[in-house]
């Protein structure tokens, strides 16, 4: 397995003192990948950031120029939640230029499968509009640039984010070729998600939701994942799995209300890798998302890309499991199932 990874140096430009989505959180990660023996198997590339007009394959003009201003302006909130600095603009651009450099690799061949280690996230911006952290959409700009310069047919983008990623959904709605799935905690943030948004016209079934209560753990979440959404990713047979690597579903994680562990989320990617390997040659980029807790943040990426390099890995998990049981949710999973299947 040739993987790669390629990671956003000016990163710690974007930031507000106090603010969960914190520098902190990337250079946790960076910093224990380059202890750990998988670091010296992965091969690192530089990545030039996207120019601006490349942020108009999926947002419209005036919300690139919007946010661009606010940061010329010194304006710092675009949103409760969503600030910005004077080099924020230029740091999302690093962070959809190291997505799309490591999605370059793979189509190309040369890397099996590969990892954006960057921040901000991107899985809240939707077409008009940042929020929930999220200036533009690194995994959409990753989907439309697939498509536009390899000519991809069909794009897979998978999301375990604890939150709905709403800004990607919103963003291929309407259309076919890009399949969207998220798999996250509901009631919560941003409040979008339903089972039963499916798309909007030609897009109609190509969207898949799967809201989970609170207190639902590694069990559950791989009987969605191997049960509800395998045979639907199966059937779009997409060119190019993206995965949208949130792991703030992690138990430890300061926002969420989920009991995923390290070891759990090493196992959802062994199963997403298998569907790659399937579908699409083995392509498959992720990309970071959520996780507020740094040490999950950290170990879990290294799960991610432990497996990534080889699925037959072992994941180490030195946080272990969540005290107390999970929440038994197989009844709600089995009228999950039963809506999916009598839907498509």
């Amino acid at each position: 397995m040739r993987t790669v990874i390629a990671y956003n140096e000016r990163h710690r430009e974007h930031y507000r003192n106090g603010h969960v989505e914190r520098p902190g959180r990337l250079d946790a990660v960076m910093t224990h990948l380059e202890k750990d023996p998988t670091w010296r198997r992965l091969r690192r590339i530089q990545a030039e950031p996207a120019s601006p007009g490349d942020l108009l394959l999926v947002h419209a003009e005036e919300h690139v120029r919007s946010v661009r201003e606010a940061c010329d302006q010194g304006r710092r909130r675009l949103d409760p939640d969503t600030y910005v600095t004077d080099a924020s603009f230029g740091v999302a651009l690093e962070a959809v230029g190291c997505t799309v450099a490591v999605t370059r690799e793979v189509l190309d061949g040369k890397a099996h499968r590969g990892l954006a280690a960057v921040r901000p996230p991107g899985h809240h911006a939707s077409s008009t509009r940042s929020m929930g952290f999220c200036l533009f959409s690194n995994a959409a700009l990753a989907a439309r640039w697939a498509q536009r310069e390899a000519g991809l047919d069909r794009v897979l983008v998978v999301d375990f984010d604890v939150h709905h990623g709403n800004g990607t959904q919103e963003i291929f709605y309407e259309d076919p070729s890009v399949a969207f799935m998220s798999v996250h905690q509901s009631p919560f943030y941003p409040g979008t998600g339903r089972a039963d948004e499916r798309g909007e016209g030609p897009g109609v079934g190509a969207t898949t939701n799967v809201p989970l209560p609170s207190g639902t753990g590694d069990a559950a979440y791989e009987r969605v994942f191997r049960r509800i959404l395998r045979p639907i990713a199966q059937s779009f047979d997409p060119e190019l799995i993206l995965l949208s690597a949130g792991y703030d579903a992690h138990w430890k994680d300061p926002l969420g209300g989920m009991r995923l562990t390290t070891a759990g989320f090493g196992r959802l990617v062994r199963e997403i890798a298998e569907w790659a390997d399937a579908c699409c040659d083995g392509r498959l980029v992720a990309l970071m998302e959520g996780g507020y807790d740094a040490d999950a943040l950290a170990f879990s990426v290294a799960a991610t890309l432990e497996v990534m390099h080889d699925p037959d890995a072992v994941v180490r998990d030195p946080i272990g499991e969540a005290p107390g049981k999970d929440l038994n949710i197989d009844d709600y999973l089995d009228e999950v199932a039963a809506f999916f299947a009598a839907d498509g």
